[in-house]
């Protein structure tokens, strides 16, 4: 039964040297055991030896009997710099990790990361990764600096993934009012499920959905809230015109084509994504190597639940072979 990790994060050492050069307008600095604090508005993240070791993450894999990760970038992402210092980082990113697939076979399936505060380069940038280094897609952050999804500068990047019937990872960042949420640990705790939620929520509203049908949509956190608030936006939209303004189907409809990893380790709440979506719709997901993420929970969450055989071996890697095409060569950067 082949493993696969949808999400997780890795940040390219090149990417942290850059991080800490003066051209970045992010502050890092470093703790006692040498790693690096990454700061943004209301968190932080701490990059470990998994974030930036890949052959140290590799031997973690192969204990835990991982086949596969889909690496993507994380917060704070490349679109928080000025738009030619995003595009510069975003492009050593995805160079970084495309030697990292070439290095490593089918070990690391990498999905690109876009430089979002630039729409045009977003565009030439999924090109480039998909068309001619192979990736099956990108990661989007759940707003660009305060700007939803939904908004027509990023359509251009929604009609290059349609014609590639691209994956696209909807990966939360801090949501707009954010300054609510710096005690606590409440803008990772509470904010980043209810801005994928929201992002979620305007990419169908909004036409996105229908208008590009052969992106293959991904939320990151069992989707936030959707599986549980859907029923409610089905009666917006059955209530309300504006919310049929853009779509001839009820929201639901367009969700459930939706793929949803397993980054909530409530069996409960594993149960009603499952319910909602269906078990050819959830991906394994660990959030590995961040603090609040875990493999072992992540494997463990899914076998508890007692599934027919064959859902449980979609779950944990067939879905997310039959989304990015394991066994496609990435190519090496030329």
């Amino acid at each position: 039964m082949r493993i696969i990790d949808f999400h997780n994060h890795y940040y390219p050492p090149a990417y942290l040297d850059a991080l800490r050069s003066s051209s970045s307008t992010v502050d890092v600095t470093s703790d006692e055991d040498g790693n690096l604090r990454i700061y943004y508005p209301g968190d932080y993240n701490i990059a470990v030896q998994g974030h930036r070791d890949i052959d140290y993450r590799e031997q973690v894999l192969i204990d835990a009997g991982v086949d596969t990760q889909v690496i993507t970038l994380t917060t704070p992402g490349t679109h928080v710099e000025t738009p030619a210092i995003a595009v510069k980082f975003a492009e050593l990113v995805n160079n970084a990790f495309a030697r990292v697939a070439e290095s490593k076979g089918a070990r690391f399936i990498p999905l690109a990361t876009l430089p979002l505060n630039d729409p045009d380069a977003s565009v030439k940038e999924l090109e480039r990764t998909c068309r001619e280094l192979g990736f099956p897609g990108a990661m989007l952050f759940s707003n660009v600096n305060g700007i939803g999804l939904d908004d027509r500068q990023f359509w251009p990047v929604y009609e290059v993934a349609n014609d590639l019937g691209a994956v696209l990872f909807i990966h939360p960042t801090h949501p707009v009012g954010v300054e609510a949420m710096t005690e606590y640990w409440l803008m990772p705790l509470v904010g980043f499920l209810m801005d994928t939620t929201l992002a979620a929520a305007k990419i169908v509203f909004s036409g996105v959905a229908e208008r590009f049908p052969r992106i293959q949509w991904v939320l990151g956190h069992l989707g936030g809230a959707i599986p549980y608030i859907a029923e409610r936006l089905d009666r917006g939209f059955h209530a309300f015109s504006e919310c049929r303004a853009n779509i001839p189907r009820p929201p639901s409809d367009y969700l459930k084509q939706f793929y949803y990893d397993t980054v909530n380790f409530d069996p409960r709440a594993l149960e009603l994504a499952i319910s909602f979506a269906g078990a050819d719709h959830i991906l394994a997901g660990s959030d590995y190597p961040h603090q609040i993420g875990s493999i072992p929970r992540m494997l463990e969450t899914i076998r508890g639940l007692r599934l027919p055989e064959a859902d449980e071996a979609a779950i944990l890697g067939g879905n997310a072979a039959r989304l990015v095409s394991v066994g496609q060569t990435i190519r090496p950067v030329q």
